[in-house]
């Protein structure tokens, strides 16, 4: 399978790094029956980023989960030379791939790399990196990942200039190619983070770190269909 079929129009993302860990699996089990088919999971190794975060062997004991539930991983690796881990993640249960285009020397072989492996892929960029740049360095890719905030930590602001970045990113890229954006998505901006070309939302805290998480996680979907039906009217 891939992008094309797992998507479902616009797509709210769970950040897994934003879970109760002592709850993992019961955690995913509620977004599943919620609703969610695609989550985000983050690999941070501490050089790229600060934080050390969850790698493969946390994605193999999920995996079963997600996948049996009609679910999919999709793995955003905050790493150096992300490219050494692709086969990890693919054997642990990866089902999509996505790197930093500051932290490859060749996107290129990158992406060529995770298509021989027949996992999705997409090229993420920092609040610094310049929108051109991310751009040119996605051809043959699924998505591109606009970051909102820093990568590495959970819980940050949305970076309000991070609209300006998606949707000059949108007349950028082809029709095809998803935009996803990760960091600081709550119910108050979410609407607007897809009215300027982003049809992957990631969120981390405000699914996570709420009472409900389907009830959460359903808010922000409420949030999206009701603004789709506002521009539709």
């Amino acid at each position: 399978m891939s992008w094309h079929e797992w998507k479902r129009g616009v797509e709210i993302e769970p950040s897994i790094y934003a879970a109760d860990f002592a709850n993992l699996g019961s955690q995913i089990r509620v977004l599943l029956e919620a609703g969610v088919r695609i989550f985000h999971f983050d690999v941070g190794d501490g050089h790229f980023v600060e934080q050390i975060t969850i790698g493969p062997i946390v994605l193999e004991s999920i995996a079963p989960i997600i996948h049996d539930g009609g679910g999919i991983l999709d793995c955003h690796l905050m790493v150096s030379e992300p490219e050494r881990h692709f086969e990890q993640i693919n054997a642990a249960g990866g089902d999509s791939v996505t790197f930093h285009v500051e932290a490859c020397a060749d996107p290129a072989a990158a992406i060529r790399l995770a298509r021989e492996l027949d996992l999705g892929v997409g090229v993420a960029f920092n609040p610094e990196t310049p929108v051109e740049a991310a751009a040119a360095a996605a051809e043959g890719a699924d998505l591109v990942l606009c970051m909102s905030i820093h990568p590495g930590r959970s819980g940050q602001s949305f970076m309000p200039e991070a609209c300006a970045r998606i949707a000059e990113l949108r007349t950028l890229l082809p029709d095809y190619v998803s935009i996803q954006v990760d960091g600081g998505i709550w119910a108050a901006n979410i609407a607007e983070v897809n009215n300027v070309g982003a049809d992957l939302l990631v969120a981390g805290s405000s699914i996570f770190w709420q009472g409900d998480l389907a009830v959460a996680y359903r808010t922000l979907s409420g949030m999206l269909l009701r603004a789709t039906t506002t521009d539709r009217l």
